[in-house]
């Protein structure tokens, strides 16, 4: 199981997330941060961390939003680990 980074965090990227992870499973898209399925432990640290509330288990990633399920999947392997807190992308 994991858990998936949907819509809300496209285009505004806080990474309040990263900084709590204790595996450093999130990667750094250009507009988006996505969590390794195969490195979550299912900690659920990082979900209080988000303040656009991006973050879901798999289990209940909304309807409308279940596409970045595969795409956190099939993204993580192909961007850079993140493990430090960034400026965002959307002003607060």
């Amino acid at each position: 199981m994991t858990h998936v980074v949907c819509e809300p965090c496209f285009a505004c990227k806080y990474t309040d997330c990263v900084v709590v992870c204790p595996v450093e499973c999130f990667y750094e898209g250009e507009q988006i941060l996505y969590i390794h399925p195969d490195e979550c432990i299912d900690c659920e640290a990082c979900v209080p961390e988000c303040p656009v509330e991006a973050i879901f288990h798999e289990d209940n990633v909304p309807e409308e939003w279940k596409g970045f399920i595969e795409l956190n999947a099939e993204m993580a392997p192909q961007c850079p680990v993140i493990t430090e807190k960034k400026e965002p992308l959307a002003e607060g």
